[in-house]
């Protein structure tokens, strides 16, 4: 399913994050941290953040971002210590969130990164691609760790 380059990279888990997701539901809470931590990531990396969380009825874009003129959709999947339990790191070499990844959510995906395109490029060709960023997130320790997965086939 992926033409991997997995990156790995600890983040402490800034309080600025915890404060701003205060009155979310957990999962929403949890998501929402990840996705910033993801941001960071990406930015320390080189790339171009253009957009969080472009909407539409049939789907959404975590992040949407640039590097060397390709256009990167990036979908974010984050774990909490908490909600999975075990050992930190024995669970994060084991835990595969591309299993997650099921053919209605790619149905959707493509969807709405085609509707991006269509809206920002329109008649342009711009080279583009899909990545997944893991976040493991150790509440407890106030850390996380993230896989970076690039160029996955939809």
């Amino acid at each position: 399913m992926t033409d991997k380059k997995t990156k790995w990279l600890k983040i402490r888990i800034f309080e600025k994050t915890q404060l701003l997701t205060k009155f979310m539901a957990k999962h929403n809470e949890t998501g929402t941290i990840g996705e910033n931590i993801a941001t960071n990531f990406l930015i320390k990396k080189g790339f171009n953040v253009i957009c969080r969380n472009y909407n539409r009825k049939w789907g959404e874009l975590d992040i949407v971002a640039q590097k060397d003129k390709v256009l990167h959709f990036i979908e974010v999947k984050t774990v909490s210590r908490s909600s999975y339990g075990g050992r930190f790191e024995q669970e994060v070499n084991n835990y595969r969130p591309e299993d997650n990844m099921h053919p209605w959510k790619i149905k959707r995906l493509q969807r709405v990164i085609q509707t991006y395109l269509l809206e920002t490029y329109k008649q342009q060709e711009t080279d583009w691609q899909f990545d997944l960023a893991c976040v493991f997130l150790d509440q407890e320790k106030r850390i996380a760790k993230i896989r970076f997965m690039e160029n996955i086939i939809l």
